[in-house]
């Protein structure tokens, strides 16, 4: 066979597992290339626990360049700029060139975006995308540190979904843990008139519960459009009070593949087939936030988890000439999310646990994820 250049564009959950598969079965005829703007990658699950403080950035994640090690990878630490499939090849922001044979997607997603009018608007935090969330976090963190004593700060949460929720109440730890002195008031605006629409009536019941234990306010069915002075505008007109927002709605592909040949949904996720090749480009395949399913799956980092595997198998065949499987998506996943009080809900379908024990074992599964990928013995 004639050598074969796979090229993994983004380092996700998904591409880590693509890495260990060929770590653990080399192929002397596929020539590996990894590109991304770190040689470390955030573990999602994990980043809760980072945001309230239980942990270190570093305990959170992937040691990329250890991997392409063990699987004989070149690393290149450049985000990808463009990809012109006909003649297979991408071009990176430091502009350097790189053909491919086969190409893989995991790169996740971004957000759109609040408008913003006026001035002395409140502080924002957007958490995606996710490879850049530490940065604008210890920015807030900073300018919190030089706030004047006492006095009262509000915290919106924009985003009803489990990640909106989640990055609330870890944020809100956090920020209470640091300045004792403020008195730290939680809001959250949920567009949907429920929270985790996707869930059953105990998980919903039980993040109620935690979010009111929190001190959080819900506001149902208001979609937080645009940051004004001293607040946000909802899509009505009304306005709601903060000092500080939190943007976990409206996850969107990024915008430079708008500029490529790459078919994509309304979100500007590229779409796949169910063997998770790219629709209409042949041995190009896109897994994890990035990738448009139909159906459209959660935006959830455990679903890149589950097609992680099968990616690897599946960019294995496409080297090799082979017909590709199909990926069928698990009808329920398990969600576990951390309440920022030492506790979490466990949450499948219809049922839902909460306490300090499912948080224990959600660390110890993050902890083990992690772990797996990494090398047994760090500086």
């Amino acid at each position: 066979m004639p050598m074969q250049r796979l090229l993994l564009i983004g380092a996700g959950h998904a591409h880590a597992f693509v890495l260990e598969a060929f770590a653990l079965q080399p192929e002397p005829n596929i020539a590996i290339t990894v590109v991304s703007d770190s040689p470390f990658a955030a573990y999602s699950g994990s980043v809760p626990a980072w945001l309230a403080g239980e942990c270190t950035l570093r305990e959170t994640q992937i040691d990329v360049a250890a991997l392409c090690q063990r699987a004989n990878a070149r690393l290149i630490l450049s985000p990808a700029q463009t990809i012109n499939s006909l003649l297979r090849h991408v071009a990176l922001e430091n502009g350097e060139q790189v053909n491919f044979d086969v190409a893989s997607f995991n790169i996740g997603s971004t957000l759109t975006l609040p408008q913003q009018h006026g001035e002395q608007l409140p502080k924002l935090l957007a958490m995606r995308p996710l490879s850049s969330l530490h940065q604008r976090w210890q920015a807030l963190q900073n300018e919190i540190s030089h706030l004047p004593d006492g006095g009262t700060q509000r915290v919106l949460g924009v985003g009803g979904g489990a990640a909106g929720c989640e990055t609330l109440m870890s944020v809100l730890a956090q920020l209470r843990q640091q300045r004792p002195d403020i008195e730290w008031q939680g809001h959250l605006l949920s567009a949907a008139n429920e929270l985790l629409p996707d869930a059953g009536r105990l998980p919903r019941w039980l993040i109620k519960r935690a979010l009111s234990k929190a001190g959080i306010s819900v506001h149902f069915e208001q979609r937080g459009e645009t940051l004004i002075e001293g607040g946000v505008a909802t899509h009505d007109d009304k306005r709601l009070d903060a000092d500080i927002v939190l943007w976990a709605t409206g996850a969107v592909g990024h915008p430079w593949l708008e500029e490529t040949a790459l078919p994509l949904d309304k979100h500007g996720f590229i779409r796949v087939e169910n063997t998770l090749e790219v629709t209409g480009q042949p041995s190009v395949f896109a897994v994890g936030d990035c990738a448009g399913l139909t159906p459209a799956l959660p935006s959830a980092g455990v679903y890149a988890v589950r097609m992680g595997p099968h990616l690897a198998n599946n960019l294995r065949r496409a080297c090799h000439g082979e017909p590709l499987s199909s990926w069928q998506p698990p009808k329920r996943v398990l969600a576990l999310i951390g309440t920022g009080d030492g506790r979490a809900i466990a949450s499948r379908g219809a049922l839902g646990l909460s306490g300090r024990w499912v948080w224990e074992w959600k660390k110890r599964i993050d902890a083990r994820f992690i772990a797996r990928f990494n090398p047994p013995f760090e500086d």
